[in-house]
């Protein structure tokens, strides 16, 4: 062979190999505005308690307690961000297994008029477990009048993926997310309530506008579909969007803007793989789905999110925190309408962050396993 070959043949080897390990783009390949970044904003990490086991959820309520729920189907109580040693009583049986049990917690917008708290769990029942949505009132530390007012169809023996996330919008709509239970190609059919994203009363009732409610056997509460797991969701009353935030298989991790009748594409695409390495879908993007607004490759593990309204964090103002399970921080995540920009991890190493919340007072708190925290972000004089 010549010489002139063999040179071409290098450079064609040499090509392949450099696009190969490229590593994966960050962002849809939808376009986005140059924007500048917000300036890091110093502050200090204060460790409030130490001990938890696996913390998943956190709400205040008016009095200035704070209300955190553990997966093995306790909710502590906080005053003053110290623990008072006690618990709610009353809370429902859970489905403490796998990764399953109690899970988010929150307060109904008119909470102040009607004292409605809600909770998200794993529920035992015939055939196994399903993710509820409890609500109820307290009297003293005791959970009173009780109901479940949503429960996932149908019932499953698998013990992982439950999701899930509560929200309010500002029409006091209540949206919480459904994992898919590993059903995966059930996850594109609309007569199940697994990897979905539901919208409902603050009772129950379906509303009469949601996007399948005339639609013959599908599940009348579904707003959006095609999800695999998402554990963080939030609401941005400045621009009426909900966001959430989906764990991938190997690599392909999601933050999708949450639109009503959207499919998002699980299983049929993916920017991940298989746990084992072998190829779960050929495809990233399809025809009908909607594509991730920011994926992560490798896996960051996104848990709970939270969006930036406070003053006291003015250049942070806007941007979504989101809690990494696998990489151990949380991702500022900052955008620019609804396209990403850019990223900036917090308290790299703190643990697994499971929770970020944004307190009444202003204030950016998170729960962690290993270890099991409370810390608060404490903005610093530059």
């Amino acid at each position: 062979m010549k010489k002139p070959v063999l040179y071409f043949l290098g450079l064609l080897v040499l090509a392949s190999f450099t696009w190969a390990n490229q590593p994966e783009p960050a962002t849809s390949p939808a376009a986005k505005k140059p924007v500048a970044a917000a300036k890091p904003v110093p502050f200090t990490v204060e460790k409030l308690h130490e001990g938890f086991n696996n913390p998943w959820g956190m709400a205040w309520l008016p009095d200035g307690r704070l209300l955190v729920t553990e997966r093995a189907g306790d909710i502590l109580v906080f005053k003053n961000n110290k623990f008072t040693g006690q618990k709610l009583s009353g809370v429902p049986q859970v489905f403490a297994e796998g990764q399953g049990g109690l899970l988010d917690i929150k307060l109904h917008p008119d909470y102040a008029k009607n004292k409605w708290i809600y909770i998200s769990y794993s529920k035992p029942v015939e055939g196994g477990a399903t993710t509820a949505i409890m609500r109820f009132k307290l009297q003293g530390n005791q959970l009173v009048e009780k109901k479940d007012i949503f429960l996932a169809q149908p019932y499953l023996k698998a013990n992982f993926h439950f999701g899930s996330r509560i929200v309010f919008d500002k029409d006091k709509f209540l949206y919480f997310s459904s994992g898919e239970r590993g059903t995966q190609p059930k996850v594109q059919e609309l007569d199940n309530d697994h990897g979905k994203i539901h919208r409902i009363y603050d009772d129950g009732r379906v509303p009469q506008d949601n996007p399948f409610v005339n639609q013959k056997g599908a599940r009348p509460t579904i707003w959006s579909y095609g999800h695999r797991n998402p554990q963080g969701m939030v609401y941005d009353a400045a621009t009426n969007r909900l966001w959430a935030v989906e764990h991938g298989p190997k690599g392909g991790d999601e933050l999708n803007l949450i639109e009503k009748g959207k499919n998002y594409g699980w299983p049929k695409t993916s920017y991940g793989i298989n746990y084992d390495g072998t190829i779960l879908t050929e495809y990233k993007e399809m025809e009908g789905v909607t594509n991730p607004v920011r994926y992560w490759v490798p896996s960051i593990g996104p848990c709970g999110m939270a969006q930036v309204t406070s003053d006291r964090y003015p250049d942070w103002k806007g941007n979504l925190l989101v809690g990494a399970l696998a990489f151990r921080h949380i991702a500022r995540v900052e955008l620019n309408g609804d396209k990403y920009v850019t990223e900036e991890k917090l308290v790299e190493d703190i643990g697994r962050v499971r929770c970020v919340a944004q307190s009444p007072d202003g204030y950016i708190y998170a729960l962690t396993e290993g270890p099991g925290l409370l810390i608060r972000l404490t903005p610093t004089k530059s």
